[in-house]
């Protein structure tokens, strides 16, 4: 099964990329994040036309998350973090699909640093990590895949010396990523490439892209049922050099199919 995550950066100025991207490479199940729409103008009919199940939840000019799924339908079990600080903001979105719990979201950005931003950031992460622990405490077999906003490691950012007093590189938000990680997740890109420089953002500026001075913001982070099914995790780096194309390049993971559970004898 290929689950993938995706930055649109604006689902409907940038739907053809999208609709190119979904009929190339097919992925069983996707997460979008910035869809910059409100619920009403949500390109539902020309995702479902492509064979795919869809939820989102929308808002207008900012945020908004969905969930595409081609392998059976999408049972949505929860939108926006419990204990969210501004539920206004659409940045998270969770629902059952073929056996698994996907959680598609959008972490705030945090910039600049310090202030408000930074701080709504910090809260935002706490009430992640928070029901993170939940959810593996379930037993579910759970992906947390999307935006995350956060450079982990210095192998996850071109020139990091760059980027020291940057809210998506800041100590307080790795430590935070690392605390994430701790429950028991595993980060399913480091994991499949451990000492490449692998990135999955690429500014507008300064011919970024064509320097490769990205960054790795996004992420799939797998419970410890899923981690062993593990078989690959790729970007589809072309996607981001292809006209009128968001910043970000699609992420995905390739899940093994679950074995059954043997029988015990009697």
């Amino acid at each position: 099964m290929k689950i993938a995550t995706c930055n649109v950066n604006g689902v409907n100025g940038r739907l053809p990329v999208l609709v190119r991207w979904l009929e190339e490479e097919q992925p069983d199940i996707a997460v979008l994040q910035e869809l910059k729409a409100p619920q009403e103008k949500f390109p539902e009919k020309t995702i479902r036309d492509l064979g795919y199940d869809v939820v989102w939840h929308g808002q207008k000019s900012w945020n908004g998350v969905a969930m595409l799924s081609r392998v059976g339908e999408i049972h949505e079990t929860r939108r926006g973090l419990p204990g969210d600080p501004d539920p206004a903001q659409s940045r998270y979105i969770e629902a059952a699909v073929n056996g698994l719990l996907i959680a598609g979201l959008y972490l705030p950005n945090g910039n600049p640093r310090p202030g408000p931003k930074f701080d709504y950031k910090l809260l935002w992460f706490e009430r992640l990590i928070e029901h993170a622990a939940d959810l593996l405490a379930s037993g579910a077999p759970v992906v947390l895949a999307g935006d995350f906003n956060v450079m982990p490691t210095e192998l996850d950012v071109y020139k990091p010396e760059r980027w020291l007093d940057d809210a998506l590189f800041a100590p307080e938000v790795r430590a935070a990523f690392f605390r994430l990680l701790e429950q028991g997740w595993t980060d399913a890109l480091r994991t499949m490439h451990p000492d490449e420089t692998i990135y999955t953002f690429w500014d507008y500026f300064r011919n970024a892209y064509g320097r490769n001075a990205g960054l790795r913001i996004d992420h799939l982070l797998l419970s410890p049922s899923l981690a062993d099914r593990l078989v690959d995790a790729q970007v589809d780096r072309q996607v981001r050099g292809w006209e009128k194309t968001s910043d970000h390049a699609p992420t995905w993971i390739e899940l093994a199919d679950a074995k059954p559970a043997r029988r015990k004898q009697k």
